[in-house]
């Protein structure tokens, strides 16, 4: 089966391996991102004589014209930045394939890894799906879900998705190569199912109004690698590492916000329903009985 591979970062590396590994496959180019960073895939291409193909507009006539010339099977996106239109989409005799880690038709769109951490999940999908002219609405070829623990946040599902995407997406493309799957329409799961929005600068502060869990939720969605849920005191920001949560906390009223004590280096910190432990790297400057915002 000949690819044309379209990726960027971590989860395209460890496919790109496994894929290449196979000897029923063969890569025959990679385009990468528009606004790459990502040295490793030119790095692949030198390594193994592959293509390097980066493109500002992967639905132009003369993409399409030099794709025509490579007589892929199947294209491939992983963490791709493009939309692919009607005509590429049409292209090769498979069409094109995409990793997507959510569990459509279900947390379709973008982020998701830091929605469904702010969703309070116990588990996060992953489906590899044909592409289609919606957004991550096409066919599905294979899913599976990862359990979320109490543990998790948003670098350790990151780690898990890196690995399991590139191992989904690999087992996809052996199952279409051997046509032993059935295509199953997401409309068969869900007549709706649901989208989560990009996520932008000024959504990691933390609202101190809301209830203890789903601050502590928001703080390990946007952990690094991601901003760090953030608040402000006296005009200066802060940013929170790490939290603690307690299920047993007794809800009771008070002002969201005041630092209520400090424990272990943690500040707690009262919320809209009781009250949750804050880690930041400088706390000295705030007392006990301060108000954040």
């Amino acid at each position: 089966m000949n690819i044309g591979y379209f990726a960027d970062g971590p989860w395209s590396h460890n496919a790109f391996e496994k894929i290449n590994k196979d000897p029923q496959f063969k890569i025959l180019f990679i385009v990468p991102r528009k606004d790459t960073n990502d040295s490793k895939l030119k790095e692949f291409c030198e390594t193994y004589e592959i293509d390097y193909l980066p493109n500002q507009s992967i639905n132009s006539e003369s993409f399409l014209d030099l794709l025509n010339d490579y007589e892929c099977d199947i294209l491939v996106s992983m963490s791709f930045d493009q939309i692919f239109k009607k005509k590429i989409l049409n292209a090769t005799k498979h069409g094109v394939i995409n990793c997507h880690a959510g569990m459509l038709p279900f947390y379709r769109g973008r982020n998701i890894l830091n929605w469904v951490l702010i969703n309070d999940e116990s588990e996060f999908g992953i489906t590899v799906h044909h592409v289609d002219e919606g957004i991550d609405t096409g066919d599905i070829i294979i899913q599976k879900a990862f359990p979320i623990s109490e543990k998790d946040n948003y670098n350790s599902l990151l780690k898990i998705a890196f690995d399991k995407c590139a191992s989904l997406l690999y087992e996809g493309l052996v199952l279409i190569n051997k046509k032993e799957y059935n295509r199953i329409p997401q409309l068969d799961i869900h007549e709706l199912g649901f989208y989560c929005g990009k996520r932008i600068d000024g959504d990691e502060q933390i609202n101190w109004n809301d209830n203890s869990r789903d601050i502590h939720n928001l703080i390990r969605a946007v952990c690094k690698p991601g901003p760090e849920a953030c608040f402000y005191f006296e005009n200066n920001k802060y940013r929170v590492s790490q939290s603690r949560y307690y299920k047993n906390a007794i809800s009771y009223k008070g002002i969201p916000g005041q630092v209520l004590f400090k424990r272990d280096g943690f500040l707690v910190v009262k919320t809209n329903d009781s009250f949750i432990d804050i880690l930041i790297e400088d706390s000295k400057a705030i007392k006990i009985g301060s108000r954040l915002l």
